[in-house]
Parts: structure tokens; C-alpha cells; sequence
């Protein structure tokens, strides 16, 4: 194998791993940070913004409801939904769902670029460390007797 396609495949490899690695700690993360912070205050504008109609206000609505567990037992829970309300105070549009699948796609959004630019910062020392193990494991050893 030349030098250039043992850095071409430990380029290949190295880049597989960290996006691998990085991604599989991230990621979660950024899925359970959107899923929790989907009723803040933030999210609402943000995602408002996106949803209603240019002339409202976005703003966030809850109520107490119920849930059933695992067990199929009833149990009181709080649900939100994104009101889209105009200068009268009427609410012109109700979001109970596509706000938060919103907020956390674009919490997973940025789960990717961060994965990303942390692979793109540790491929070249990452990527010399594979060449140089390819390479030890590529030179023939000279055998004893």
C-alpha cells in the first residue's frame, strides 16, 4: 500500500470515527436539551416567529391534563402550546405540536454542526495518529532466530 492511499484510508477512517464518537454523545444531548427547553419562553418566540402570522404575538399557553403510564394509570401532566394572539388580545392561531418538533429539529441542528466542527478540529491529529499505527503495523519485522 503506497502513502497516499494509507492517508487517503486512515483520512477515510479517522473521519468516520469522530463523526461516530462525537456524534453518538452530542447528539443525545441536544435531543434532550430541546425536548426540555421546548416550553421556554425561548423556543416560543423563536419558533413563533416561524409559525404565526406576521401581525401576532407568539406566546406560551399551558394547561393541566392527563397522562396515562406505563401501567395504563390516569396521572395529572401539563401540556403547552404555542397561541399566536393579535393586538386585540384574540388568539388567531393554536400550535399544540409542530412548535416543539420544530424546536427540537433545530436543537438537532445544531447538534450536527457541533459534531461537525469538532470532527473537522480533530481530524489532522486524530488522522496522523492512524497513519502512524497503519504504518507500524505495515513494515515488515525482521525476525530473530
Amino acid at each position: 500500500m503506497s502513502k497516499a492511499k494509507t492517508a487517503t484510508f486512515s483520512g477515510c477512517l479517522i473521519w468516520f470515527l469522530l463523526l461516530t464518537l462525537i456524534g453518538s454523545c452530542v447528539m443525545p444531548v441536544a435531543l434532550m436539551a430541546g425536548g426540555i427547553s421546548s416550553a421556554s419562553d425561548f423556543a416560543i418566540g423563536i419558533m413563533g416567529g416561524f409559525i404565526c402570522p406576521e401581525t401576532t404575538t407568539p406566546e406560551s399557553y399551558s394547561y393541566a391534563t392527563t397522562t396515562t403510564d406505563e401501567y395504563g394509570n390516569s396521572r395529572p401532566s401539563t401540556a403547552y402550546e404555542l397561541h399566536c394572539v393579535d393586538a386585540n388580545g384574540e388568539v388567531v392561531k393554536e400550535d399544540p405540536i409542530v412548535y416543539a418538533f420544530g424546536w427540537i429539529g433545530l436543537t438537532a441542528l445544531v447538534g450536527i454542526l457541533v459534531t461537525a466542527l469538532l470532527s473537522f478540529i480533530l481530524a489532522v491529529p486524530g488522522g496522523m495518529l492512524v497513519t502512524r499505527l497503519l504504518e507500524k503495523v505495515r513494515k515488515p519485522r525482521a525476525i530473530e532466530y
